[in-house]
């Protein structure tokens, strides 16, 4: 996980409380590049150029969650060939463009052995935008089983962001499996990077 999610509020009017916690949440994504060791963006001007949808509460959703207990675990292949072990560890259940959707909640076993991790949870999605509007490999959520309350779970599409594959060659970013396609674009979250100046 790159960094910790920020909590959102929603306002109506001008430049929302939502709208400056949404700025203020994607200027510690930047942030982050720049402190982490094995980031593909090292460089302010590089981090510069990262862009993203204009914030939109409407893709700030409240999501159903439906535990999937007694899942086998599987292995994600990732873009450059690997595999990881994940669970699925929930269904999510929301209504996106007047449609009811789904998505799944995965939990990877690797980063459960980690403390700071153990309660990390993952949602890799894909959606018509990939590959003209945004990165083409798919867009990833992260989320805290803490973030679960009473069986909802807030779903902010504006927080979706790119693997460090966008980017560069060479890592292992997990493909978003096939029943993770959605197919309403979501115009939302970051946009495809353009690459350097």
């Amino acid at each position: 996980m790159r960094f910790l999610l920020l909590l959102l509020t929603t306002a109506a009017l001008g430049q929302t409380p939502y709208a400056e916690q949404l700025a203020r949440h994607r200027e510690a994504y930047r942030d982050e590049f720049l402190k982490t060791a094995n980031s593909p963006l090292k460089s302010a001007e590089a981090v510069a150029r990262l862009r993203f949808f204009a914030a939109d509460s409407t893709y700030r959703l409240e999501a159903s969650v439906e535990r999937l207990p007694g899942e086998k675990p599987f292995e994600m292949l990732t873009y450059n060939g690997q595999r990881q072990p994940y669970v699925r560890y929930a269904r999510l259940r929301f209504t996106l463009g007047g449609q009811p959707r789904e998505l799944i909640v995965y939990r990877s076993l690797q980063l459960a052995q980690l403390p700071q991790y153990r309660d990390y949870l993952f949602v890799p999605f894909k959606d018509p935008t990939n590959g003209a509007e945004s990165y083409g490999g798919g867009r990833y959520l992260d989320f805290r089983i803490r973030d679960i309350r009473e069986g909802k779970l807030t779903l902010d599409f504006n927080k979706a962001y790119n693997p460090y594959c966008a980017y560069a060659d060479g890592y292992a970013c997990p493909i978003p499996p096939a029943e993770n396609h959605l197919r309403i674009a979501v115009r939302a979250g970051e946009l495809a990077y353009p690459g350097p100046p």
